[in-house]
């Protein structure tokens, strides 16, 4: 009964705000994954620059330039995932240890919060964190994969196998690009998902503006602007 009675505590308007970031959460990235035809995001843009860059790439001699981008793509993900990894470690002993929190807590609010539902909430930013994490990780691999098919690509633009293999690891590519979209986007929502020690109200209000801010940088920023320029 102590659980349920901890439980209790969270109000229904709590239940909604975090019904409502996990959803807004899943809605956004489907959104960003599939546009409609005539508002393309900045992920599907570049996904045809990626499949361009291995057509080009074809060609390419040598292809030193084109082994060092993928390098560098590989790095970033190292990074976050090395990110993730240290902000869960973080978020993790503040579960075990909830005192700071209780401290900040007493100086805004008389009724005291049981550390259940503080380990609760936190628990959604663990959740999105290694969401993140694990995303990252993937993204990792992927970019490995493509590495060993852009290795396999034959240097004569002429062999029937060059073109299609190239293909393979523009896809290869892409698949880890949305990995790590997705690890990033993960990232925006549990830091929005920290606002909810602060109450409902403020969760809502967190998740509202990090979905702005995903949705802009992929609808409506200037990058996006400049991909759908036409080439002169």
């Amino acid at each position: 009964m102590r659980l349920v009675d901890h439980m209790a505590l969270l109000t229904p308007l709590d239940w909604c705000a975090a019904g409502l970031i996990i959803l807004s959460w899943f809605t956004i990235g489907w959104w960003i994954e599939h546009p409609g035809a005539k508002h393309p995001s900045v992920t599907v843009l570049m996904g045809e620059r990626r499949r361009e860059w291995m057509r080009v790439f074809v060609t390419r001699d040598p292809r030193i330039f084109d082994s060092q981008i993928l390098a560098s793509l590989r790095q970033g993900t190292s990074f976050f995932a090395s990110t993730c990894l240290l902000a869960i470690g973080g978020v993790l002993a503040l579960v075990g240890n909830t005192a700071p929190l209780q401290g900040v807590a007493a100086e805004v609010s008389e009724m005291p919060v049981p550390v259940l539902i503080w380990q609760l909430k936190l628990g959604l930013v663990v959740l999105f964190l290694t969401n993140a994490f694990l995303k990252f990780v993937w993204a990792n691999r992927v970019f490995g994969y493509c590495a060993v098919i852009m290795a396999s690509v034959p240097n004569d633009p002429d062999d029937p196998k060059a073109y299609p293999r190239a293909a393979q690891a523009a896809e290869l590519n892409i698949r880890a690009a949305i990995n790590f979209n997705r690890g990033l986007r993960s990232m925006y929502f549990a830091l929005g998902a920290l606002a909810w020690l602060l109450g409902g109200w403020a969760l809502i209000a967190a998740t509202a503006i990090v979905v702005w801010i995903v949705w802009s940088r992929e609808f409506a920023s200037i990058p996006r602007r400049i991909l759908i320029e036409k080439d002169v």
